[in-house]
């Protein structure tokens, strides 16, 4: 299934996308996409088969926005320098372990949404990414085939990051990633049986129209199954809470000098096989 949430910000509400490309409204069905829904089987079931019996209100998609496809976020992990080509360009060391980091719940926008560059800001980047969505709890998990058991689904993530916030400034990289709205989510969580192989989705992200990122979930440097079950080692996943897996190879940071970092006025593109396609203009903060 695709679910969605569609409506003015903070008030958005529940739908799905069905086989046929028609956007469905699922308020009758569901209160919301969230947490509590993933990890309930029998709610899953009830939307599962309403979707199946065509019989759903249908929404006018026409000037209609698409909000962050899932509420009420517990926490997003993100980690760093997951991809082989990535690692290459910055010219770091492909790490031995994953390297995690948060962004707060609150940088999450719509698909579509503005993005602010951060006042002060001469290095904001780009960063197509999967985001993996966990619907069951997640603790000391043992094998792969348990990790993707957590999975709920898949999205689109942009994890925008201000370069010289995250390296120059001192402390973590917190500083860089957790500007507002600097994580567009969506347009649909996608369910895990849609997903055939995590390992096998292509990303690619435009900035004014030129390609910039054009990469595949099969240069990841730790698989998505072995991010869910390491990171489940270190702290406990609950349903809800959003892993962002890292980005291909194209930042910004990667590029030669002088490195064509985001300004107000920038318009970006960026999307997954199958997954959906975002497009967000920038705006000062």
């Amino acid at each position: 299934m695709k679910l969605l949430r569609v409506g003015t910000a903070g008030s958005e509400r529940p739908a799905l996308l069905d086989a046929e490309g028609i956007l469905r409204d699922l308020s009758g069905v569901v209160p919301d996409i969230d947490g509590a829904l993933l990890a309930d089987d029998a709610a899953l079931g009830r939307v599962r088969a309403a979707a199946e019996s065509g019989e759903l209100p249908v929404l006018d998609a026409d000037g209609l926005r698409v909000g962050p496809p899932l509420a009420r976020i517990g926490k997003i992990v993100c980690i760093g320098l997951n991809y082989h080509d990535h690692a290459r360009e910055t010219g770091a060391e492909p790490p031995a372990e994953p390297v995690i980091f948060f962004k707060a719940a609150d940088t999450v926008v719509g698909p579509d949404d503005t993005v602010l560059v951060p006042r002060g800001s001469v290095k904001t980047d780009w960063e197509v990414e999967l985001a993996v969505v966990i619907g069951r709890t997640a603790r000391y998990l043992e094998s792969h085939e348990e990790a993707l058991a957590r999975v709920a689904g898949y999205a689109v993530a942009h994890d925008v990051s201000e370069r010289e916030f995250q390296i120059e400034r001192g402390g973590t990289w917190d500083k860089g990633k957790n500007c507002e709205t600097f994580n567009p989510l969506g347009p649909w969580l996608v369910t895990a049986d849609e997903v055939s192989d995590p390992q096998d989705l292509s990303l690619k992200l435009w900035v004014n129209g030129e390609l910039k990122q054009d990469g595949n979930t099969a240069e990841q440097i730790f698989s998505v199954a072995e991010v869910v079950r390491y990171v489940s080692q270190f702290m406990t996943l609950y349903p809800g809470d959003v892993i962002n897996t890292g980005t291909p190879a194209g930042v910004a940071l990667g590029q030669p000098e002088p490195k064509p970092y985001l300004r107000a006025g920038d318009v970006v593109e960026l999307e997954i096989g199958g997954l959906g396609r975002q497009r967000q203009e920038f705006k000062p903060a």
